[in-house]
């Protein structure tokens, strides 16, 4: 069953691990894909592996933090697709500068606004006028356990500071765009086992204690990607303002 049928889905982070998962399972799915990534080596790659498929999709080189780049992205949706429907606001993460409060450079607590929390305002300030213009649709907003727990040693306080944020965002745009038909979700991944993380986890990066608490194994790409497929498409229409932990019951351990 195609769920996404006739939907055109912008997503950043498209190139890699759990965008990239997204924005091929959701043109299975049916819809036309805008694959929004900085890096444009693994942007068209997986637009390249989406019309293999026979699936359509195109390319938008996107630093998620620069409003013209944002700018430039949506209008190019709404040019090669003559809708939006979807936004997953999927790319972010941590620095390794990140620490306490009391320790952690100024300077790494403002990377870390722009990058997470700051290219989420700015993706939603751009599409969100796409999506009333399409009568309605779905945001869909990344946060992480860090915003709903006291995160395990290491700290990383400029990361649950900026994914707080998105939570708060996320209820806040709920509320406003529900005359819209729009409804405003956040997905809140545990340890999940991307390109990225892979690398960090060889390296013994990631304490014992937090992995343990995943009480069903480490999380896949694939696993988020579902939960973001469900929350595009029509069977989530009764649904916002929720945070959807998807942490292998990492929250309640």
């Amino acid at each position: 069953m195609a769920r996404l049928a006739g939907k055109a889905a912008l997503i950043t982070g498209a190139g890699a691990g759990i965008g990239r998962a997204a924005a091929l399972l959701f043109a299975e799915h049916g819809a036309r894909v805008v694959a929004a990534e900085l890096n444009e080596d693994t942007g068209r790659s997986v637009v390249r592996e989406i019309e293999g498929a026979g699936g359509t999709a195109v390319f938008a080189r996107v630093d998620a933090s620069e409003e013209d780049e944002v700018r430039a992205a949506v209008r190019l949706a709404v040019a090669a697709f003559g809708r939006l429907d979807v936004l997953y606001n999927n790319v972010g993460g941590t620095s390794p500068g990140d620490g306490p409060v009391t320790e952690v450079p100024v300077e790494v607590f403002w990377q870390t606004m722009k990058r997470d929390l700051f290219g989420t305002f700015l993706m939603c300030r751009h599409a969100l006028p796409e999506l009333v213009a399409a009568g309605g649709g779905s945001v869909i907003n990344t946060t992480s356990m860090a915003a709903l727990m006291g995160k395990p040693p290491p700290a990383r306080d400029c990361y649950a500071i900026a994914k707080g944020g998105i939570v708060s965002f996320t209820r806040s745009m709920a509320v406003q765009y529900a005359p819209h038909g729009i409804r405003v979700n956040a997905i809140a991944p545990g340890v999940t086992v991307t390109e990225r993380l892979a690398k960090r986890l060889d390296q013994g990066a990631i304490p014992q204690p937090l992995l343990d608490r995943h009480l069903l194994g480490l999380l896949e790409p694939g696993d988020i990607a579902a939960i973001a497929l469900y929350l595009a498409s029509e069977e989530s229409r009764r649904m916002t303002g929720q945070i959807v932990s998807v942490d292998s019951g990492m929250t309640i351990s």
